[in-house]
């Protein structure tokens, strides 16, 4: 099953139904610090919340159509990252993550991105890839601006999230600009 290592501390780990035990304790732990900025997290009320949507995901990877997967932090599982909906006519995709509350300030979801950047554009030739961010949540909002993402715009009201709106600023990454930022041209 697909595993990737992004540097010696930290692999990128596709989900399977046996970690869905620790998936959901991972979200347990950090439920209130999750839930200012992720929807879902609420939905999330055992471990057995994930037996349909694991089948999802794998469906998804095995489909070429994008993936969820685990990000371990010292053997430790630490977040997740996702390549959302991939539009291969467009060569296109979005990547969505979380990390825990006591994993951040390590660089884990920056080296993530940018391991996972340069097999996308790489490997996987897609040209265009996106980021959308709360515009309150600044500690997501470094990552795509500290990786050379351009912020397009907002969406205003883009996300309602449980009793509240939140804006959504969608941020873009071209596979020329990140030749250029990596004197790859």
């Amino acid at each position: 099953m697909f595993s990737f290592r992004v540097d010696k501390e930290i692999e990128i780990e596709l989900l399977q139904q046996h970690h869905k035990e620790e998936l959901y304790q991972l979200i347990d732990e950090n439920r209130e610090y999750l839930r200012k900025w992720l929807l879902w997290v609420d939905k999330r009320k055992s471990a057995g919340d994930f037996e349909s949507i694991i089948p999802i995901w794998l469906t998804n990877y095995a489909n070429n159509n994008g993936f969820d997967a685990g990000i371990r932090f010292h053997g430790k599982l630490a977040g997740m990252i996702g390549l959302q909906y991939i539009d291969w006519n467009n060569k296109t995709a979005g990547i969505g993550y979380f990390l825990s509350e006591n994993a951040q300030g390590n660089g884990i979801i920056t080296k993530c991105i940018q391991s996972l950047t340069r097999y996308l554009f790489d490997e996987m030739k897609l040209n265009r890839i996106e980021i959308q961010c709360a515009a309150g949540n600044t500690k997501s909002i470094k990552v795509p601006e500290r990786l050379g993402f351009t912020a397009e715009g907002i969406k205003k009201d883009g996300q309602w999230l449980y009793d509240h709106y939140e804006d959504i600023i969608i941020y873009s990454l071209l596979e020329k600009d990140w030749r250029k930022m990596m004197g790859k041209l």
